[in-house]
């Protein structure tokens, strides 16, 4: 009997828990349905799920979703999570999240039944005794608990019963560039199965990506029960979708309840991970300029190595018995084995004593020293307290006179490789009289770069020790993965490419520039310089690189152009996170770096009244752009009014395109009273439009004639159909969509328009992404309106009104009106696909400049010629359209082009008329400046002008 239950209930008899595997499948099947109606909380339950519900008393989390947008190496992180308290008594929800280290919380919001609170970042008060009894209400930390390179942002509220909670974590971060390659991490630690678990990163890079990757889940981290994944597979975690062009790319990872089981059996805790580098150019680097800010990466390639003077200074105290002392040994054998025939080397063991293998010199790089170095670690052993004060001397005069005792290649490169387990018990054990005598001893002639390992090192000591000698410092945890981390950070710094570079700019057009002198750079990582331009009105930034010392010299110049709309302006990219960085994310990647330059300043001063201005300036930074630093704290407030949005209109998250977010309605209306009536309204546009298949006409209502042509383009393809960025900031793209071609059919395919984008940036920055399910328009403000509602949106400068099922009018400025008409078939054939139909209705207001395939015939005339039997060619005039009609040899004059045509008569799809046209064959050959490729956009908010030379043409 007892067997038979708990095969009923779905229980291991031998474990006595849960099947994971079936209780997943039990939970995506049944429960799921539950969550799609969550907001209703109050549901019924089965009486398995009320039995395992039992088991688990803490709040079920219903929803994890993350949204990353990366800009140019900068990103924007949205961590929404959602729980659901269903039990009958209040019960207290954590939200538990391991950002970067190197991250700036932005933002933080909690919605609790109808209450909602928002985080508001203020200076942080000096500490007094009040600060004890404001404990208990466990505010949200960012900085709870450190490990290796990550914080822990904890909160906690009381759920009521029967309701839900939901937490929303904004974050910002720079990627650095690590062998070669960017890599951003998501944290994935719920814990529990997930109704949704969705991870959605998407990267733009205008250099062009190159080298994306997707690891498997990585759980060198791990906790709990998780599982690792297998280390020899190599594959992405399963459900991922990896998606690029040149400079777009799109990362999903969406597993299923089931998919959550084979992972982990009690939930995902892992490391969700994306590695990618972007295309480089041997010069001066990739400037990019935006709105008066400009971030400059410098990131050299194929340069020969500089040689390296090293010394190994390593902690053999008794605290690194076992583990500790078997990974360093082993990571040192492969660091040995990778050094270089011109580099020189040394080794110093420390403890309570200190032991040099070779006593007052550097050994060259022979198999011969490279056997007897391996000898002497492996006989390191274990003892005694921990002297870093006295290592470190050591180690420093042991350098510096080697340097200055030897006729040594002065383009070498001198490193200290410092590692210890453990803080200092032995000697000095004052960490500001160590950092004294330490940056005394090194005196700028070589680097310090410091490792510690495991929970007793004494981070903060090592990491200033690094910042005040020109180094690098990492943290690990004594793991099985130490040995690697080891090797893999001796791999950043073991390729100096160059020393002493110096970054400058003309002093007259800049300002606030981050750091620009660097004492070396090593092989796969990278520079970045920052500020401010002066002179917003120059059209170019001159740009000098050198890098020296006494024996070489090499300067690096160039003229980077200021005015880069097509490259560097995103505001036709769906917007980031909280709205702001859309606008200018080069300027909040400079305020991140200014503000990582001042802690950093502030760490490494001893002058207490410097100490506190650095203080206060970047503290103020930090307030100006709402980061959450040591200086600035998260305080939550509840929001004092509660709107629900208009009910004309259903809103919903979409999961297309860059960064994408639904926002609440504030900032427009959409007014009730909308006839149904005016659904199927009848509506008088202009012919000019490109429609079906696709059909391009062209009117020229002065002429009293119409021109049309085809364009065969290939599925993918994203026409611009008008180019006016400029002048009028008015761009209209077009996405193809293929679909097969109909029986005895001269073409291979057919293709529609599936996606027409709409992009303004006059007066202010806005875009519509139209499919014929759904319009997204964003101007600051970003709504999700659907095609089978009839709505008007207004906003200063953009009125969007839908009528359902049939079309949407799209006004800008009142001066330029497009209507996109909507093409649904509810017995589609096989060749027929969902597709928009795209007219312009009024172009008053865009330029005589504008071009596209529609726009640059809209300001100019064509002229109709024809060739009589005797040769002779006249202009036709508007009385002798008849008689044209039966001629087989017409021709239109276009830019001085001259372009044979045939007379045809096409439906338009208006629901008025059937058009009668002058066709063009062969793609519009020599209607249209250059070809239908010149016409091709690299995504769909490509405001490009790249066609620039088509005048010419």
């Amino acid at each position: 009997m007892i067997l038979w239950l708990c095969l009923c209930w779905g229980f291991s008899p031998s474990a006595g828990q849960p099947d994971s595997e079936l209780m997943a499948r039990y939970l995506e099947e049944q429960l799921l349905a539950d969550y799609s109606i969550v907001e209703q909380v109050a549901r019924r339950i089965p009486r398995q799920a009320k039995f395992l519900q039992r088991l688990e008393t803490r709040p079920r989390m219903s929803e994890f979703h993350v949204r990353s947008t990366i800009i140019s190496r900068y990103a924007f992180t949205t961590v929404s999570c959602t729980m659901v308290n269903s039990g009958s008594e209040a019960r207290e929800a954590v939200f538990e999240m391991q950002i970067p280290a190197a991250a700036f919380i932005s933002n933080f919001t909690m919605s609790i039944g109808n209450k909602t609170y928002y985080g508001e970042v203020t200076g942080k008060e000096k500490k007094n005794s009040t600060d004890d009894k404001e404990k208990h209400k466990k505010p949200p930390s960012p900085t709870e608990g450190r490990e290796n390179g990550y914080e822990t942002f904890k909160a906690s509220v009381f759920i009521p019963r029967k309701m839900q909670a939901r937490f929303t974590l904004h974050y910002e971060e720079l990627l650095q560039r690590r062998l070669g390659k960017y890599e951003y991490t998501v944290s994935i630690r719920p814990q529990q199965l997930v109704g949704r678990l969705r991870v959605e990163v998407n990267i733009l890079e205008n250099s062009g990506i190159v080298s994306l990757e997707v690891p498997p889940l990585r759980n060198s981290r791990q906790k709990g029960n998780g599982k690792a994944e297998g280390k020899c597979d190599v594959s992405p975690p399963p459900s991922t979708v990896i998606g690029h062009t040149k400079t777009l790319a799109k990362v999903t990872f969406n597993p299923s309840v089931v998919e959550q089981t084979r992972i982990a059996r009690n939930g995902i805790l892992g490391d969700f991970i994306i590695r990618y580098d972007v295309s480089r150019e041997l010069s001066v680097g990739d400037v990019q300029i935006l709105n008066g800010y400009f971030v400059h990466y410098f990131a050299p390639t194929d340069l020969p190595p500089l040689p390296k003077n090293v010394v190994f200074v390593l902690d053999s105290s008794a605290s690194m018995v076992g583990t500790k002392l078997k990974q360093t040994k082993e990571a040192l054998f492969t660091i040995l084995q990778d050094l270089r025939p011109e580099d020189h080397f040394n080794i110093i063991g420390f403890s309570n004593r200190i032991k040099v293998w070779q006593q007052d010199r550097l050994v060259p790089v022979t198999p011969n020293n490279i056997r007897d170095a391996k000898k002497y670690i492996h006989n390191m052993s274990p003892t005694g307290g921990t002297n870093i004060n006295g290592a470190l001397q050591t180690g420093a005069k042991l350098l510096n006179d080697y340097i200055a005792q030897n006729d040594i290649d002065a383009r070498s490169v001198s490193l200290i490789i410092f590692l210890t387990d453990g803080r200092p018990t032995v000697g000095e054990t004052q960490s500001s009289k160590i950092l004294s005598n330490t940056k005394e001893a090194i005196r700028d002639k070589s680097c310090l770069f410091t490792i510690g390992i495991g929970n007793d090192v004494d981070h903060k000591l090592l990491e200033r020790m690094a910042l005040e000698n020109c180094g690098m410092t990492r943290l690990f945890q004594e793991d099985e993965d130490a040995a690697s981390h080891l090797k893999g950070f001796y791999d950043e710094i073991g390729t100096p490419l160059l020393s002493d570079i110096r970054v400058d700019y003309p002093e007259d057009d800049v300002e606030q520039v981050t750091q620009n002198f660097f004492p070396n750079y090593f092989n796969g990582s990278e520079i970045i310089i920052a500020g401010k331009l002066i002179n917003r009105t120059s059209d170019k930034l001159h740009v000098e690189v050198t890098a020296s010392n006494s024996k070489k010299y090499i300067l690096l110049k160039t003229d980077v152009a200021i005015d880069l709309p097509s490259r560097n302006d995103i505001r036709g990219v769906p917007g980031l996170e909280d709205g702001k960085g859309d606008n200018n994310y080069i300027e909040r990647a400079w305020s991140y770096l200014t503000i990582k330059e001042l802690l950093n300043s502030r760490l490494k001063s001893d002058d207490i009244q410097e100490k506190d201005k650095l203080m206060e300036k970047a503290k103020s930074m930090a307030l100006a752009y709402n980061f959450v630093t040591p200086f600035t704290v998260l305080k939550m407030k509840e929001a004092g009014l509660h709107s629900e949005p208009p009910q004309e209109e259903f809103i919903s998250p979409s999961t297309d395109g860059i960064g994408e977010k639904v926002q609440s309605l504030q900032g427009h209306k959409a007014p009730p009273g909308i006839r149904r009536g005016q659904d199927k309204q009848r509506f008088k546009i202009s012919k000019t439009s490109a429609d079906g298949d696709p059909h391009f006409v062209i009117d020229f209502p002065s002429s009293k004639f119409s021109v049309c042509f085809n364009i065969d383009g290939e599925p993918g393809d994203i026409l611009r159909l008008v180019s006016d960025h400029k002048e009028s900031g008015v761009t209209v793209n077009g996405q193809l969509i293929g679909a097969p071609a109909p029986p005895n059919g001269h073409k291979k395919h057919r293709t529609y328009f599936s996606t027409i984008t709409i992009l303004s940036n006059k007066p202010e920055r806005s875009y519509l992404e139209i499919t014929p399910k759904r319009v997204i328009l964003d101007d600051g403000e970003r709504l999700v309106l659907s095609c089978g509602r009839s709505a008007v949106v207004r906003s200063r400068s953009l009125e969007v009104s839908i009528s359902a099922f049939s079309n949407i009018t799209v006004t800008i400025r009142d001066s330029i009106s497009f209507v996109i008409l909507i093409h649904h078939y509810k017995k589609p054939a096989p060749y027929q696909r969902n597709h928009l139909g795209f007219y312009i209705s009024n172009s008053k207001g865009l330029s005589s400049d504008s071009h596209g395939l529609l726009g640059q015939f809209l300001s100019h005339e064509v002229k109709l010629l024809q060739e009589s039997l005797n040769t002779s060619r006249q202009e036709v005039g508007q009385n002798l359209m008849g008689p044209l009609k039966a001629s087989p040899t017409n021709t239109l004059k276009v830019k001085g082009r001259l372009v044979p045509v045939v007379w045809k008569q096409r439906r338009i799809y208006n629901g008025q008329q059937e058009v009668e046209c002058w066709f063009a064959k062969n793609n519009a050959d020599k209607l249209i400046d250059g070809s239908y490729q010149d016409y091709l956009a690299s995504h769909p908010f490509d405001t490009g002008t790249s066609f620039g030379t088509i005048n010419s043409l």
